[in-house]
């Protein structure tokens, strides 16, 4: 952000509005990963449309040595190419800031509390191109061009990104390459950089990488050994299955017969989907599918098959906003709630909330163990925000140890089992020995049914087997919480303790922990606790019990994490204080700080 007491390198946002379907992500990549090349920690967010091409989109960059990568609502410099946007883009910006802006749309340039840069792009896409077809998605690397003069960024390291991101197009890295340099000229002779912000080379990203959620996602599956996805595309979840896909084709080919080891299969909806992942693993296969709200609606049934049959599986959810078909391109956290307890009658779900890049690979590398461990559907809960956008990580851990296939009689184990029944309880863990068909030894078969039964998965219509039938679910749900990702708890600084806690999970982690450094400074502590699993455990009722109030961050409007722990630690539900945010937006650090204010008490609107 821009400083009063002079240059602050290395710590602002960029702003580009263009059109969807215009070229410009290429084009904004670069920007992300030169600054990221240049050792700066930075974050990308795409805001695009969910509609046709032409509609409205915007990236946000934020660049900032102290590793706040989340969402600002302050803009320090606004790259305006979109006429019809154009009017209210530079109406946000506050003092102090900087406008891009291509010369047909001079005439908007009137502020005098802000900086205007008319550029013309037009022109210099005609230089760099002969093509009138081109020139629009060549004017796009005008502005990389100029950005790098304005900005300090080193030309050399935009042009390596267009290279690594373009592969061997050498023709198209060639043309590109010169439009970069002719914006980068007309910057050079016709502006100065800025003396307030830009980017100086440093060391924050040494032994860090860029990713999407749903690439490691897909990895974490991989890793896993996944040998079934069933899928059907929906955004925002759909590059899960095809990074799946692409990394099969490179890491699960039988080198003697050339074929994968995997089946991914596009199936007709999302219902056949589900069917296919209870289907296969109750024939042994470890399988998947990934898919978003919608789809986990039309999944209902057969999601609550798997659990009462006790049938493995995992379910990624790339949350959007809902509900119906809401906004497929936006961001959201609106499916806490009905991953946990889909399904009609008695249900509860294992769900997994990461946070990290990390985390979406090692907990959906865990899901896979525990659907087994546990015989039960599992749920990924990711979004678009943490799925499709550009995040900074620490390189994913190979994982250690054998693959946990759960309670699984073979043959062997059968012959020592005087009597055996698919759903009786002889460890007293809640958790029943199974068998996979084909198992030899004649002892192995049952019968799979979605009515009721007893232990012996015969059909019973007794009370008293369909009551230790559902509890003894529950129990075995109940005994997951041991085995699933602890929380992660930040104290505030100092040996004071404060009586005010912050409760958050998934993506808006960045955003809740700048805000609190945001609230620190002001002498505002409060202890914060980031949830990554539900059923909770008891490290999460022992947080809500030390603190008198808690603050629940969510991206959805009924609070839905904050109506899951008042479930299930009713005595401290008054304890709870909902901050929402419905916005479809990713979350920025300001909302989370005026959120929290209000419903404190602290102060009324100031922080926005």
């Amino acid at each position: 952000m821009k400083s009063d007491k002079g240059p602050n390198f290395n710590e602002f946002s960029i702003g580009i509005a263009t059109r969807n379907g215009s070229g410009s992500q290429t084009a904004n990549q670069v920007i992300l990963r030169s600054i990221f090349a240049m050792g700066v920690p930075v974050g990308g967010k795409n805001i695009f449309p969910s509609n046709i091409a032409g509609m409205p989109t915007w990236f946000y960059i934020r660049a900032s040595a102290k590793g706040h990568i989340a969402r600002s609502e302050r803009t320090d410099l606004l790259v305006c190419l979109n006429v019809e946007t154009a009017a209210d883009d530079l109406a946000r910006l506050g003092e102090g800031a900087v406008a891009v802006i291509d010369e047909a749309m001079a005439g908007l340039a009137t502020r005098k509390d802000i900086r205007h840069i008319v550029v013309p792009f037009k022109k210099l896409a005609e230089e760099a191109c002969p093509d009138r077809k081109l020139q629009k998605l060549v004017q796009n690397m005008v502005y990389v061009g100029v950005l790098c003069r304005l900005l300090g960024i080193e030309l050399d390291e935009a042009k390596a990104a267009l290279g690594r991101l373009l592969g061997k197009k050498s023709s198209v890295i060639a043309l590109n390459s010169g439009a970069m340099d002719l914006g980068h000229r007309w910057a050079l002779e016709n502006s100065s950089p800025f003396e307030t912000f830009g980017i100086r080379r440093s060391s924050g990203t040494a032994g860090r990488i860029l990713v999407e959620g749903n690439t490691a996602v897909a990895l974490g599956a991989l890793f896993a050994g996944v040998t079934v996805a069933a899928w059907y595309p929906i955004t925002p979840s759909t590059s899960v299955i095809e990074d799946l896909e692409h990394y099969a084709k490179r890491f699960r080919k039988n080198p003697a017969t050339g074929k994968l080891d995997i089946a991914i299969v596009q199936m007709e909806d999302e219902i056949s989907s589900a069917g296919v992942v209870v289907g296969a693993s109750w024939a042994g296969a470890r399988s998947m599918t990934a898919t978003s709200g919608p789809g986990i609606d039309l999944m209902s049934e057969t999601i609550g098959l798997g659990y009462w049959t006790e049938t493995p599986g995992v379910f990624v959810d790339v949350q959007r906003t809902g509900p119906s078909t809401g906004l497929p391109t936006h961001t959201g956290q609106g499916d806490v709630e009905l991953c946990a307890k889909v399904s009609h009658g008695d249900t509860r779900h294992i769900c997994l909330y990461p946070a990290t890049m990390r985390e979406c690979f090692d907990f959906t590398y865990a899901a896979f163990d525990l659907a087994e461990r546990y015989q039960t559907p599992v749920f990924v809960l990711t979004d678009l925000d943490l799925g499709m956008q550009t995040w900074m990580s620490e390189p994913f851990a190979y994982p250690e140890g054998r693959l946990d296939r759960g309670k699984v009689l073979d043959e062997t184990g059968l012959a020592k089992v005087a009597e055996w029944g698919r759903y009786r309880d002889p460890d007293g863990d809640g958790i029943p020995w199974r068998t996979l068909p084909g198992t030899a030894g004649g002892k192995g078969a049952y019968y799979t049914r979605g009515s009721a039964r007893n232990d012996a998965a015969l059909y019973s219509e007794k009370a008293e087997d369909y009551r230790g039938q559902i509890e003894r679910i529950a129990r075995k749900i109940e005994g997951s919480k041991e085995h699933l990702p602890g929380p992660a708890l930040i104290r505030a600084p100092g040996a004071a303790k404060t009586g005010r806690g912050v409760i958050a999970y998934g993506s808006s982690d960045p955003a809740v922990v700048e805000a609190l450094d945001i609230l620190r400074g002001e002498d505002r502590l409060f202890d914060y606790l980031r949830v990554r699993a539900y059923p909770f455990s008891k490290a999460v009722e022992d947080f809500m019990a030390a603190h008198d109030e808690v603050y629940v961050v969510e991206q959805n409007r009924d609070g839905q994490l904050a109506n899951l722990l008042a479930d299930d630690f009713p005595s401290l539900a008054p304890r709870l204080r909902k901050v929402t945010y419905p916005e479809t937006l990713p979350l920025p650090p300001e909302a989370v700080v005026e959120g929290i204010a209000l419903a404190a008490g602290i102060r009324a609107g100031a922080a926005r």
